[in-house]
């Protein structure tokens, strides 16, 4: 198999969902650091336009989304899962609940100015109002919890998930799923990234040991590794590397062979265009080709994001 090259940066909080993951199922990967935001040209001439943190590239094959990594992750280290067979389908609901819900409660308290200004202590002015422009233009169009509202569903939320540790180590049993894996990452942030907001987590020290748990899990063994080389190795690379499902499940009446584009249904926005080459019951498969990259395969996961079809001029 080809080796599993990260695109991330150290306080992406998705990342650190994914680099917990490599972890968990003790994987050797490589470690390529992205910008945080905009320009971000060796990032797209991988993507073709998403921009969103993290992505996953084997070969010449991008998996964009962490949900969609997870199922990755998944099926070349199978043991330990991330999807027990006795909850499943409960596990991937809780994560996406987590990963939506709880992340957007928890970053809109995490980001109120007090912690804004802890993330930005010591960079120039400069720094926070790039990044807010950024993530501004990320997030147009979508509803953003005030803080007073936030911090309130926040509380409940640890309370829950507290409720939910309640004499086993983990939510889902005695072992870590993906719905732990997702439910971290925005605690985290909290936590590590800015610990000046960190005490809202005080009120529920089960959270707190379960936190250091999912810690202890590691990030596997990890080689840095350049945006060059990834661009290079993809532009290498001999023909796909991805487990591809054949099935293909036509819902929008776009067949395959057809200019389409893909693009998150709300935060980051930015759509990548290509041939659609695959449709699966859980992923979309664009064939696209970069000067620096070669063909590329870029894989989207079906929840989270929508297709169109290009429409000729």
């Amino acid at each position: 198999m080809s080796d599993l090259i990260l695109h991330h940066y150290a306080t992406s909080p998705f990342s650190e969902k994914v680099r917990l993951v490599l972890g968990y199922k003790q994987l050797a990967w490589k470690s390529v650091i992205v910008p945080a935001i905009m320009p971000k040209p060796d990032v797209q001439a991988l993507t073709g336009g998403y921009r969103k943190t993290p992505f996953l590239q084997i070969g010449s094959d991008v998996y964009c989304d962490s949900a969609l990594i997870c199922d990755v992750l998944e099926h070349i280290q199978p043991t330990p899962t991330l999807y027990p067979e006795s909850h499943k389908g409960l596990a991937r609901v809780l994560a996406q609940w987590a990963d939506t819900t709880l992340f957007w409660a928890a970053m809109a308290y995490n980001l109120q100015p007090k912690g804004a200004a802890a993330m930005f202590d010591g960079a120039p002015p400069e720094a926070a109002k790039a990044f807010g422009a950024d993530r501004a233009a990320m997030s147009a169009g979508m509803t953003r919890l005030r803080p007073g509202d936030a911090t309130a569903a926040y509380k409940s939320y640890l309370r829950r998930i507290a409720n939910m540790l309640d004499g086993q180590d983990f939510l889902m049993g005695n072992s870590p799923c993906v719905a732990d894996f997702a439910t971290y990452h925005p605690l985290w942030f909290s936590r590590h990234r800015v610990p000046v907001m960190a005490g809202i987590l005080d009120a529920t020290p089960a959270v707190l040991h379960w936190m250091d748990r999912m810690t202890a899990l590691g990030h596997g063994t990890v080689e840095k590794y350049s945006a060059t080389e990834a661009i290079a190795t993809c532009a290498g690379s001999t023909g796909a590397t991805a487990q591809n499902d054949e099935t293909f499940q036509d819902e929008h009446g776009i067949p395959l062979g057809s200019q389409v584009t893909i693009s998150a249904e709300t935060f980051g926005p930015e759509a990548t265009e290509g041939k659609l080459v695959a449709a699966t019951r859980t992923r979309y498969t664009l064939k696209r080709v970069d000067p620096r990259a070669g063909t590329v395969l870029v894989h989207f996961p079906r929840i989270g994001y929508v297709l169109k079809a290009v429409q000729s001029a």
